[in-house]
Parts: structure tokens; sequence; C-alpha cells
């Protein structure tokens, strides 16, 4: 199968093929780990996990490997410590945990290698030694710099010219600088600050050089596909590209840029200072996980992303379409076949996500008009394989419609539930249909519903 991927670097969609035939190489740059992620965050993670499920559709479980990073020594972190008092290696571990436990119940795989940043210095230096000894570095104040001009592509990935690229890195300019462009590659850190013993002294890395260091170090220099944000594009991706071009030789590093778009809350910027910064540990407190997950997805992942109460509710009422099908063919054993051609092809396209939502809702048609059991067991896995290549269904669909929010504490138990729907049944049984309406209502206005069959109620939470 053709997989069409959208090439930041060509700025058009190009078909995508391995540098090695039966491996693809993917890294994707992971969180700062200093505070809970916000849902700006969670889209990279969401967006390149549908295209890591994929891939190994398409190339098979054990050809891809996927690196996402964990960015521990950095400025943001160490003015948490400041403000905190806190421990450095204390947030870095809880704030670690809880990206980890967040991601997790978005649906998201682990990646096959995650490192840490600061298990990576050997290799950062090493890297700066060679940029120095090819003259695309220099220290000058206990700092060492990239030398931009010695690049004569720099800003390809951009596309910006050097005014623009000088006010787009959002830096002072220092006395230590000798052109306006050049960035960090090493700093110096104070007693208070982390640092590691290097050849230009006390000091710790810049931003850029960790990717490029822990990259190379776990797919090489030159690999398939390069992933994160599109505020990344520049500085941080176009730095990586000037350091990992300079130190290994032109036309290493990734081959594929891929970037997802910019998330807004209700049409205006995501700030605390606007009161609409949503973490996501504080959103699965009031929602499930895949509901936040086909959130995200309804969008295509280059467009820019709206968040709204109104889309989440559309996600849950989508799911809810989808598990209803699935929990009235619980009886049913999937048939053992592929996801379904026209979904596989619709994630191929640039990870048409919206399209392939589209056919989720055609095999859920499928499934309810099956006529027979063989006709409603092939339905019933095309449904739920694509569902495992979107990272969704992944819930018994009794679990999905019993699921209470973890701050829904002083609502009625299942046990509750299930007193009150066989009291409902016993009137019924009685002919006693007043108080039979008046349970059905009083559960209705606590937000649990039945359905009636022939021989059995079942319930939701709404």
């Amino acid at each position: 199968m053709s997989l069409q991927l959208y090439n930041t670097v060509a700025r058009e969609k190009q078909e995508f093929t391995s540098l090695q035939e039966d491996s693809v190489g993917m890294y994707v740059c992971g969180p700062t780990v200093y505070d809970y992620a916000h849902i700006g965050n969670a889209r990279p993670v969401i967006v390149f996990d549908v295209l890591f499920r994929l891939l190994k559709t398409i190339y098979g479980e054990e050809c891809v490997t996927y690196v996402r990073n964990i960015t521990d020594v950095d400025d943001k972190i160490i003015a948490a410590h400041q403000e905190s008092g806190e421990d450095i290696a204390s947030i870095t571990s809880r704030t670690t945990d809880a990206f980890h436990s967040d991601m997790a119940a978005l649906g998201n795989l682990e990646p096959t290698i995650e490192p840490r940043a600061t298990d990576h210095i050997p290799q950062m230096i090493s890297m700066i030694e060679k940029l120095i000894a090819g003259g695309h570095a220099y220290e000058e104040q206990n700092h060492v710099c990239f030398n931009v001009p010695s690049m004569p592509d720099y800003g390809r990935l951009a596309r910006l010219n050097r005014d623009e690229l000088i006010a787009g890195a959002r830096v002072d300019i220092a006395p230590y600088k000798k052109d306006a462009a050049d960035f960090i590659l090493w700093k110096p850190s104070d007693e208070d600050q982390p640092g590691w013993d290097s050849p230009w002294g006390w000091g710790r890395p810049g931003w850029h050089i960790e990717c490029s260091a822990m990259s190379s170090e776990y797919l090489g220099k030159t690999f398939d596909i390069h992933g994160g944000g599109q505020d990344l594009i520049f500085p941080h991706h176009e730095n990586e590209i000037a350091q990992s071009c300079c130190a290994f030789g032109e036309g290493t590093f990734a081959q594929i840029w891929m970037h997802n778009g910019y998330l807004m809350v209700e049409g205006e910027k995501m700030s605390k200072s606007l009161g609409n910064f949503i973490t996501v540990h504080n959103l699965l407190k009031e929602h499930h996980g895949e509901a936040v997950r086909l959130c995200m997805l309804m969008t295509h992942y280059r467009q820019p992303l709206n968040w709204t109460a109104d889309g989440l509710a559309q996600a849950k009422s989508n799911l809810d379409s989808f598990y209803g099908a699935l929990r009235a063919t619980v009886e049913i054993v999937p048939a053992t076949v592929a996801p379904a051609d026209n979904f596989v092809s619709a994630l191929a396209d640039d990870l048409n996500s919206p399209q392939a939502i589209a056919v989720l809702h055609e095999l859920v048609g499928e499934l309810n008009k099956a006529g027979n059991d063989k006709a409603k067991a092939t339905a019933k896995n095309n449904l739920l394989a694509a569902g495992n290549l979107m990272g969704l269904l992944q819930l018994d669909p009794e679990d999905w419609f019993k699921w209470t929010p973890a701050g829904a504490s002083d609502g009625l138990s299942d046990a509750d539930i299930d007193a009150l729907i066989e009291q409902r049944r016993e009137a019924r049984a009685n002919k006693d249909f007043a108080t039979s309406d008046q349970i059905r209502d009083d559960l209705a206005a606590q937000g649990i519903f039945l359905e009636d069959s022939a021989d059995s109620t079942i319930w939701k939470r709404g």
C-alpha cells in the first residue's frame, strides 16, 4: 500500500519509502518535564501514535523504531525549581510519571525508546567537538555557539530570510556571539544549576543539541521521519538540521519532516492569563481519554485545531454510537481479518483521520445492518480492527457506558443502579407502571439512561 506523507521541507505530500526495506525509524520531540502536559502537548503525541500504529501495520510490528525523548535539563525546569524550592530530580521524576500516566490514559502506546537528555551528555559533548573541529561552532566566554554563517542553506526548513530568522529565534544578541543568528550548543552553569564537566568548563547543553545527539544515537546519522508540533519548526528543528548535517554531512538526518498544526481553545490562543489553559491531567478528571483522543483526531493533523466543549461532546456521542453497536453484538465473536482497506487507505493518505472516522461510521452502519452471525462477525472485526489502528474502542462496551469521571464520586454506584433496575423490573411485573416510570425518570435525572429489550434492561451513563 502506498503511504503518502506531507514533507514540511518540500511543502508537499510525497510517497514514503523507508531508507531500509524492512525497517522504519521515527523520532518525535517529547516533553520538557517541569509541569503537567497541556492539551497542546498531547496533540503531537496522539498524532504520531497513530502514525506509529499505521507504520507497524504496513511494515510489521517489530520493524518500526519510534524514539521520543524526555528533556530533563532545561531553563524551564530550573525556573520551576527556583520558584517552588522542589529538588530538580523530584520535579522531573514527578512530572515524567504524570506525563506517562496522562498519555497512557489517552490511549497512546509507549515509544520503542524513550531517552532522557541527562543520560546522553557524553554524546552531546562529542557532537559539539565535531562541530568545532569542522568550523561550524566556536567557544567564546565559556559558551559554545553554532556558527550559522558556516551553513549556506541554513533556514531551508522554515523558509525565512535572515532578518526573520534572527527575529524568530527570540533570543538576545549576546556578546559571546559572533553573529546575531548563532545559537547556543553549551553554556556555563552556576553552582545551583545542573551541570557537567566538559572541555569548555562546568555547564549544560543547549536545547537543540539534545535531540540531534539522541536521534543519531538510536536511529543513526540518517533516518526516515522526524515529527513534532508546528511551533518547533523554527528554531528547534531548523537548528537540529544545522547541527546534524554539519556534523555528519549533507543529506544526512531526517528524510521526512512532519508537523501538526497549532491548537486553540474556543477560538482563542490557550494561555493561563486568559483562563483557558487546559492540562490533560485535569481534563481526564471529567472526560474519558478516548473521548479526548477522538476529539483531537476529528481535525486533520496539519490543520489548526479549535478545542471546544461542543467538539468534545460530539466525540463522546460518536463513541457512544460505536460502543452501542459493539454492545448490541456482545455475543458475536469477531472474525479474524485485517482492517478494512478503505480505512487503512484513509490513514495512508497523510493520516487523514477525519476521513478514517467517516469510515468508522460506515463500519458501524454495516455492523448494525448485518443480517446473520457470519456477517456480524466480519463487520464487528472490521470495526474493532479500525478502532485499534486509531487507538480507539479499547474498552469492553459495558465499561465504556458505565465509566464514571473521577470528579463524580457522589453519584450512584453500579450496585445502586442495578438494585433500582431490579425494583423497576418487579414493579413492571406487578403492573405498577407508575413506580416503574418514576424509577426510570429518577435515574435519567441523574444521568443514567435505561434501554429495555424483550428480556432485559441495560443502562448507560450519559
